[in-house]
């Protein structure tokens, strides 16, 4: 694996470090306001977060390459509403669609069709993490902060459960 390259991914690790440490933070934003359902939303997508920290971390491995960690930088912690929150997580999903679109663009460049075919699944990923987080958001927009609306919502989000992605045979 090519310098450039092993940088770039050992830098996505960390931003998806980040992720996780930013939706942890919220977890904690959404406890501290008694919004159950709301924490567990973000619980999964820690854990999601981490599934792709190590399809990173096991993709530099087995490439021969080595894994750097650095610090992570600290997360906010509050949010006006839960609407606020969401919009900042979608925000940060739309920020990691482009870092994944640059790592693309970087193996293509270096010609590295490994890394290139590796990067396919988070192409996808991405879709589905940016329209799942899109749909909170604009039902939060349609409750309006309406109580019953949000207590609804709340019982709904507190039904996700993780589900590990298929590993490649």
């Amino acid at each position: 694996m090519i310098q450039k390259m092993e940088k770039a991914l050992n830098d996505q690790i960390n931003a998806e470090l980040y992720s996780a440490y930013l939706y942890l933070s919220m977890v904690a934003y959404f406890e501290s306001i008694n919004l159950k359902g709301f924490a567990n939303w973000m619980r999964i997508q820690i854990q999601e977060e981490l599934v792709h920290v190590m399809k990173f971390f096991d993709f530099v491995n087995n490439r021969r390459g080595r894994v750097t960690l650095n610090a992570i930088e600290k997360p906010g912690k509050e949010w006006k509403s839960p609407l606020d929150a969401f919009q900042a997580a979608f925000k940060h999903e739309q920020y990691i669609t482009g870092r994944i679109n640059n790592l693309t663009a970087l193996a293509l460049a270096e010609k590295d069709t490994a890394t290139y075919n590796f990067l396919q699944w988070f192409v996808t990923e991405q879709v589905e993490e940016e329209a799942s987080t899109d749909q909170v958001v604009q039902k939060l927009k349609l409750i309006k902060g309406n109580g019953t609306g949000l207590f609804m919502l709340d019982q709904e989000l507190a039904t996700r459960v993780f589900i590990p992605p298929a590993t490649a045979v």
